[in-house]
Parts: structure tokens; C-alpha cells; sequence
């Protein structure tokens, strides 16, 4: 393959995962705005954020395949095309409702986008240094998208409108069909005969959004029986789903991954952690130093930069130095008993200077962040049959997903019924005390059918 078309397909996948990781917090500073604009409730509000981590973690094991059923560049290109569609519906929207269905529209398109990124980056670069220093970008991109959301979001929001956040997606969404479009008629694009569980995708979408659903609005006293009714169906959709995976042949997770304990409990933990970093504390800070404070949304998304360099300093820099003397349990424990003592500092203290109630506690929460994330991730993938491995990988982003959703959910309703969102601060640290809980009970060693790697070979 020529050298421009590794270029085009690294930076075609570059730009590609940028837009999907930058979605899922390029709202959490305009939130404010966009409640006032539409009229929405706080719980409403939630939603925005909260419909596209269900719309990715729904689909994401089901889209982790389609790229070997219909092939990369074409799926890199229907997906990216739809989101981009999705973008612009909610970027135009005037009723909230229209919003929140574009956002979950994009985290299933996201779903599809996302896996075909990296997939794009085997097929366009050979195994070897090529590869390794493409796959260095693409992971910085990935990295660096979360905070560059939260800036983007607050100074778009200022200076231009909160539909910004979500138009700003369309000449890059533009740009990478085209050159997807590009790359599937220069370069090979092989389609297998695999097959995808959409039925059981679509019931395990079902379940969660009821299940999160219900944990929304039980703090609504004008919504008393819409609780127990969500609840009910959510039962029922994961009785279904358990019922169905059971008769199915090709199921959502292998057996072998859903039968391994190590697995199991890994991503438990996973979510779990989701619960407090993937939305909730950004949700949360953003209205603490808006409505609470008086930031602008500039401000506010400024006021990120902390938390967010502190995690990718700790996570790039220091992180890999002391996995090759410490064992990813260990520094998970680490992480949490880092992290908690940021978000009780969150809890006591929500008043004052920005040094002492934003700068101080969410470096803490950040370098706590930054030392458990990587170890998690490697403690649910490593060992792994190679066959299995991209499985247990879109296993551990759903688990991190889904638990982002359920997290804040559980999160809103907490503030909502004490009147406080100390109490969603409370519930994070009660989350992350619970990682530790979990990680505790996993066995040291897998069985022997288990080929396991070293903790640097999985990084």
C-alpha cells in the first residue's frame, strides 16, 4: 500500500475517533444553556448526555463485528455518515426531545465508527514500528478528545451557541466519508459472512435505557408510577435477553469470556468506575461552577484543564513506569484511595476559590483517575485468547459505558431528592469504594485453559 493512502487511513481513523470521543462530552458545558433554551427539567437535561452513552454501549459488541461482515471503509463511511446526519438534526432541534434522539442516534452510529477505526489502522498499516506509531496517535487522540470536548463545548457555547457543539461535527464528518469513500475504492475492503446479534444488542439497549430510565425519575413525585413501570420492563427485557442468548448461536459475549470470573468482576469494576469518570463528574462540576459559582461556559470549560491534564499526565507519564514493578490490583486500590479524598473534599466543600474548590481536589481525582484506568483496562484484556480479544475488549468499553449512564441516572436522582448535589458526590465515592470491593475478590490466576500475557503485553 502507497504511502499516502497509510496517511489518509491514519488520519481518516484519527478524525473519525475524535468526533465520537469528543461527543461524548462536548454537551457537558452547554448543558445549562441548552436546558434554557428548550425549556428542559434537570432530569431532561441529564438525558442529553446520558442518551449517548446508551445508543454507543447498546450497539458497540454488535458494531465491533460489522466492520468484518461489510468492511471497514464502507461501514467508516455509512456510520460517520450517519452521525454526522444526527449532528445536524440536533444541533437545529427546537424541542428536547428531538435532541435526545439525536444524541442516541449518534452514540449508534458511534457504535459502528468507532471499532472500524482501529480496524482501519491494521488494515492500512503492517504489523511492526509503522503500525506501533500509528496506533501511538490514534490512542493520543483518544485521549486528548474527552477534555477537548469540555473546552470546546464552553467557548463554542459563549461565543457562538451550544449548537455549535453539535454542528462543529459536520465538515469533520464530511471529511472523513469522503475519504473513507476514498480508501474503499483504492484499497482492499474485504466482506465476511459473519453474523451479529442485532436481536440481542437491541434487548440489552431496551433493558438498560428502562433500567436508567426508572432510576431518573424516581425522585419525581409527579411521576410516582413510572418508576415500577420501567423497572417492570426492565426485568422483563433482561429475562428476554438471558432467554434469547441462551438459544443463540452467535452470542453477544463468548461463553468463555461471560464464564471467566476474572472477566466478570474486571468489568463490574469497570463500570462501576464509569459510574464516576465517564459523565457523572463532569455533569456534575459543570453545574457546580456554573449555576453555583457564576462561571461562564469558557470558564467553566476551562476549569476542566486541571482535572483533565493531572489524568493525562498521571496515565501517559507515570502509569506504564509503575505497572512494570506494580500489579494492575494494586494500583487500581491505589487509584480509588487517591481519588475518594477529592470527591469528599467535592462533598464538604462547595464554596470558595477556585484554588481550593475546583484546582485542588479534581488534580487529586485526576491523578487518582490516571494511575487506576490503564490498570483496569489491562486487567480485563490481558490473557485473553487471541480470538476473544476483541470481544473483551468491546465488552470492557460497554461495561464503561452502560455504567456511565446508570451512574448518573442514579447520580441525579440522589441531588434530586436531598436537594443537594453533594449527595451525587457521595454516591461517586460510594461507587469507587465498590471498585475496590470488586477487585478484591478476583482470583489471582485464570485456569490453565487460559493463555495468559504479561501486563506489558497487553499495553
Amino acid at each position: 500500500m502507497s504511502s499516502l493512502l497509510r496517511r489518509l487511513g491514519l488520519w481518516t481513523s484519527c478524525l473519525a475517533q475524535l468526533i465520537v470521543v469528543l461527543d461524548i462530552s462536548v454537551v457537558n458545558v452547554a448543558l445549562p444553556s441548552i436546558q434554557a433554551d428548550l425549556g428542559l427539567g434537570r432530569v431532561s437535561a441529564s438525558w442529553v448526555g446520558m442518551a449517548y452513552s446508551l445508543g454507543f454501549a447498546g450497539l458497540l459488541l454488535a458494531g465491533a463485528r460489522l466492520a468484518d461482515v461489510v468492511g471497514t471503509a464502507r461501514l467508516l463511511a455509512w456510520s460517520v455518515g450517519a452521525f454526522t446526519l444526527a449532528s445536524l438534526i440536533g444541533g437545529l432541534s427546537t424541542e428536547g426531545w428531538v435532541l435526545i434522539a439525536a444524541r442516541a442516534a449518534q452514540g449508534v452510529s458511534a457504535a459502528a465508527a468507532s471499532p472500524a477505526t482501529f480496524t482501519l489502522l491494521t488494515t492500512t498499516h503492517a504489523e511492526g514500528p509503522e503500525r506501533t506509531r500509528a496506533i501511538a496517535v490514534w490512542t493520543a487522540v483518544s485521549l486528548a478528545g474527552g477534555g477537548l470536548g469540555n473546552i470546546a463545548s464552553g467557548v463554542f457555547t459563549e461565543l457562538v451557541s451550544w449548537r455549535a457543539t453539535l454542528l462543529i461535527n459536520l465538515p469533520i464528518g464530511v471529511g472523513v466519508v469522503i475519504a473513507a469513500l476514498v480508501l474503499r475504492r483504492r484499497a482492499s475492503d474485504q466482506r465476511g459472512a459473519g453474523r451479529i446479534d442485532l436481536i440481542g444488542a437491541v434487548l440489552a439497549t431496551a433493558a438498560f435505557t428502562c433500567a436508567t430510565y426508572a432510576l431518573s425519575i424516581a425522585g419525581e413525585r409527579s411521576m410516582s408510577g413510572l418508576p415500577v413501570v420501567a423497572v417492570s420492563a426492565a426485568a422483563a427485557l433482561f429475562i428476554l435477553l438471558v432467554l434469547q442468548q441462551r438459544r443463540t448461536r452467535h452470542k453477544l459475549v463468548p461463553i468463555n469470556l461471560a464464564r471467566d470470573r476474572l472477566i466478570v468482576l474486571g468489568n463490574i469494576a469497570t463500570a462501576l468506575t464509569g459510574a464516576c469518570f465517564q459523565v457523572s463528574l463532569w455533569y456534575f462540576l459543570t453545574y457546580r461552577m456554573q449555576s453555583q459559582f457564576g462561571y461562564s461556559p469558557t470558564q467553566a470549560g476551562l476549569g476542566f484543564l486541571p482535572l483533565t491534564a493531572s489524568m493525562l499526565v498521571v496515565n501517559l507519564w507515570l502509569t506504564p513506569r509503575l505497572m512494570k514493578r506494580r500489579a494492575p490490583r494494586s494500583m487500581i486500590v491505589a487509584g480509588v484511595l487517591i481519588t475518594v479524598p477529592g470527591l469528599i473534599w467535592l462533598t464538604v466543600l462547595d464554596h470558595g476559590p477556585f484554588a481550593l474548590t475546583i484546582l485542588a481536589p479534581t488534580v487529586v481525582i485526576g491523578i487518582g483517575g490516571g494511575l487506576m484506568n490503564t490498570p483496569l483496562a489491562t486487567l480485563v484484556t490481558t490473557g485473553v485468547r487471541p480470538e476473544h480479544a476483541g470481544a473483551a475488549s468491546g465488552l470492557m468499553n460497554t461495561a464503561k459505558q452502560f455504567g456511565g449512564a446508570i451512574g448518573l441516572a442514579a447520580a441525579t436522582t440522589a441531588a434530586a431528592i436531598t436537594g443537594t448535589d453533594r449527595a451525587a458526590f457521595v454516591l461517586m465515592t460510594v461507587a469507587l469504594l465498590a471498585v475496590i470491593a470488586a477487585v478484591a475478590t478476583i482470583p489471582s490466576h485464570r485456569s490453565g485453559s487460559q493463555r495468559v500475557m504479561t501486563p506489558g503485553a497487553a499495553s
